[in-house]
């Protein structure tokens, strides 16, 4: 019975964790906005089971990254507030990561609509 108690605490851990990085990120909530235009965009177009996958993969992806590059900076402010050229390097690297899957997640999505945007006109 502890080890499901223990599983709930964790999965309560992880839902306050996004909780309270879609609350303080503003690169958070811009792509959740996104993520929301995308996701209704499939819908209106009625996209295929593989590119309904491959834009939920890129949208979890790029939240992912970014989720992981805001910890990483938080972090790396715990350890120094003055300009370290190693923390910078770290941020730098971590940032650099979110947006070259936001790169390859824009032309995922442009392959995607583009033939449904096509019709349209």
């Amino acid at each position: 019975m502890n080890y499901l108690k223990n599983r709930f605490k964790a999965f309560d851990f992880a839902f306050s964790g996004l909780r309270a990085a879609f609350k303080s990120e503003l690169n958070l909530q811009l792509q959740l906005i996104i993520a929301v235009i995308v996701v209704a965009a499939g819908f209106y177009f009625s996209i295929s089971k593989q590119e309904w996958i491959a834009i939920l993969f890129c949208i979890a992806l790029v939240i992912a990254l970014e989720l992981f590059n805001s910890a990483t900076e938080k972090l790396c402010d715990l350890y120094t507030k003055e300009h370290n050229q190693k923390i910078k390097y770290i941020k730098d690297v971590c940032a650099g990561a979110v947006l070259f899957a936001a790169m390859v997640a824009v032309i995922i999505g442009c392959l995607v609509f583009w033939p449904y945007l096509v019709k349209l006109i």
